[in-house]
């Protein structure tokens, strides 16, 4: 699947049919996150992916909007060291992630991180180091229903030339 097609094609979803995903798959999806654009190059992210039922049970149940992790087929934990830009780089590198799993014909849905109060507490039940943040939880998966894309905004009313306004 092509960037554009990747990009159109992507979207949120909340019900996985719990099919495994292989781990070559994840691995793949994982590199691309590691390629995400990174100010001063700091390269500050750390991919922990989570397979095993059990704990992606365990983890949905430490979140307050992503318990379908549960039936993914794996999650993908996105950890930065706390760098001045660790925000925006690990966000560069959940976007690729999410683009990367999409081209290979997988679902995936973004859970929040950074900010949550359960962060820390999947930064321990992952057993990262304390000085790295959570910034993102991404399931990925088979979807269990046919997609369900949210409709977005027009390009016309959202695109301004030169400065804003109409």
């Amino acid at each position: 699947m092509d960037l554009f097609t990747a990009i159109e094609e992507r979207y949120s979803t909340r019900k996985y049919s719990g099919e495994p995903v292989p781990h070559e798959q994840l691995k793949i999806i994982a590199d691309a996150g590691r390629r995400a654009p990174t100010a001063r190059n700091e390269q500050p992210w750390e991919f922990v992916i989570v397979t095993a039922c059990a704990r992606l049970v365990e983890l949905a149940g430490l979140t307050d909007h992503g318990r379908f992790i549960a039936e993914a087929g794996g999650c993908i934990a996105v950890l930065c060291r706390s760098t001045k830009y660790y925000l925006e780089d690990g966000c560069a590198a959940t976007e690729n992630i999410l683009l990367a799993a999409t081209a290979l014909d997988l679902q995936t849905c973004w859970v929040a991180g950074d900010k949550k109060p359960y962060a820390l507490k999947v930064c321990e039940f992952l057993g990262a180091p304390p000085d790295l943040k959570l910034v993102s939880l991404v399931a990925i998966g088979r979807a269990a229903e046919p997609a369900r894309r949210a409709p977005k905004r027009e390009l016309d009313k959202i695109l301004h030339w030169e400065k804003y306004g109409p």
